[in-house]
């Protein structure tokens, strides 16, 4: 996490709060070579962890709710017909939904967990960047990555090492649906790189809400 050396209030006519941070060596993660890596997913599960267990002192924002996306999430859906299958993405959208929501404490998240703000050396995970997003709640958002960046198998390892249960990775998979949606309608036509991660992580997130609710669907009936 790179160290900040000054932080400031809007003056002067610049209306946000603002940081300036050490610049740290690496290049931005990628799929190409990370995906593959279960060493990987369980170094962003570790850096969770730790994030997580972190105090949380009163008055920490805690952030949007999951449900303030669903108008502009049900219209993504429908202008996107085309592209995804709209029955899938409406059934694991309110999946999401209709998870019980976060009973613990609050605790942190960063708020922008993806592929953009994890920074490699040598081929590794080396720094965490960008907390501009950084709040205290709910941290089924952070669970994005598991679905933008990893494979099956670290992607199942990275769920393992984590001490979350299913409702916090059905709205994971809700807030991986929400951003990808979103970014997809919004940059896909222009940007291939963004049509490429995004298609990755929306299609990811189908299968593996398929995967989990095959099971159920395979169990015998009971006889009458």
């Amino acid at each position: 996490m790179p160290a900040p050396i000054a932080v400031g209030r809007p003056d002067f006519g610049y209306p946000w709060p603002w940081a300036v941070a050490r610049w740290l060596p690496g290049t931005v993660a990628t799929v190409d070579d990370l995906a593959a890596s279960v060493p990987a997913a369980l170094e962003l599960a570790g850096f969770l962890t730790a994030l997580q267990s972190l105090e949380v002192p009163p008055g920490v924002p805690a952030g949007r709710p999951l449900s303030d996306r669903d108008r502009d999430t049900r219209e993504a859906i429908a202008d996107l017909a085309g592209v995804f299958d709209a029955a899938a993405l409406t059934r694991v959208w309110e999946q999401a939904l209709a998870a019980p929501a976060w009973n613990r404490p609050p605790v942190w998240f960063h708020g922008d967990f993806h592929t953009g703000n994890l920074l490699t050396v040598g081929g590794r995970l080396s720094a965490v960047i960008d907390f501009g997003g950084l709040g205290a709640g709910d941290p089924a958002s952070d669970l994005q990555i598991a679905y933008s960046l990893l494979d099956a198998a670290p992607r199942a390892a990275f769920r393992a090492a984590l001490d979350l249960d299913d409702s916090a990775w059905a709205r994971g998979r809700g807030w991986t649906l929400t951003g990808g949606l979103l970014a997809h309608r919004a940059y896909a036509a222009t940007d291939e790189r963004v049509a490429a991660q995004t298609t990755r992580q929306i299609t990811a997130a189908l299968a593996d809400a398929a995967e989990e609710a095959a099971p159920a669907r395979a169990r015998p009936t009971s006889a009458p």
